[in-house]
């Protein structure tokens, strides 16, 4: 793009100050579009969502999928630097997508499950029962949010398993306040 040269430049004097306005170049390269001819972004974007809302389950569905293979590896094998990765970004991934998928409350259990991860102080000694309830909540709320008196009892389970991984932090962290302070912060999972 070439530059202004500096007859292009307006400069308008006052007593106190000057204005200096300087040609704006993009004025050459807009059009005007006539109202039936504009384009809507973010309705193609609905509409193209919308399309594909079909598939949602499926996708949930593997992710939850991945999930569970990366937890039975961690029952079966034991706990590594590599299995424990594989949980965390398994449950995150659900965490990022749950929303938009349609499962809100599996978004909510996810990022539960992501923090007992991210700052218990032993991963070894967390208890297997809090992995478990929260795999086996994600599986049951993708595989049953079909029906209205499901969707509820959905969202107080992530409530309820939210609480239990933050006493539970709370607990194991009282000795560590960088982590205490993340683990009392709120949620940033969608809510519903």
């Amino acid at each position: 793009m070439a530059k202004n040269s500096a007859r292009d430049i307006e400069v308008k004097a006052f007593a106190t100050h000057h204005v200096i306005t300087q040609p704006n170049p993009l004025r050459k390269v807009l059009r005007r579009v006539e109202e039936k001819d504009m384009d809507d972004p973010i309705g193609r974007a609905e509409k193209a969502l919308a399309g594909l809302s079909s598939e949602f389950k499926d996708w949930m569905t593997t992710e939850v999928n991945r999930l569970s293979a990366a937890h039975a590896a961690i029952r079966n094998e034991g706990f590594t630097k590599e299995r424990r990765d594989e949980l965390f970004h398994a449950a995150h991934d659900i965490k990022g997508d749950a929303a938009t998928f349609g499962f809100p409350a599996a978004a909510g259990v996810a990022e539960s499950l992501c923090r007992i991860i991210e700052h218990a102080p032993d991963f070894e000694k967390v208890p297997a029962e809090l992995f478990t309830h929260h795999i086996n909540a994600i599986i049951a709320i993708v595989h049953e949010n079909t029906r209205l008196d499901s969707i509820s009892v959905s969202a107080e389970l992530s409530h309820r398993l939210r609480k239990v991984a933050d006493d539970y932090l709370t607990d194991v962290n009282r000795d560590r306040p960088e982590h205490l302070e993340a683990v009392l912060a709120p949620s940033i999972a969608p809510a519903e």
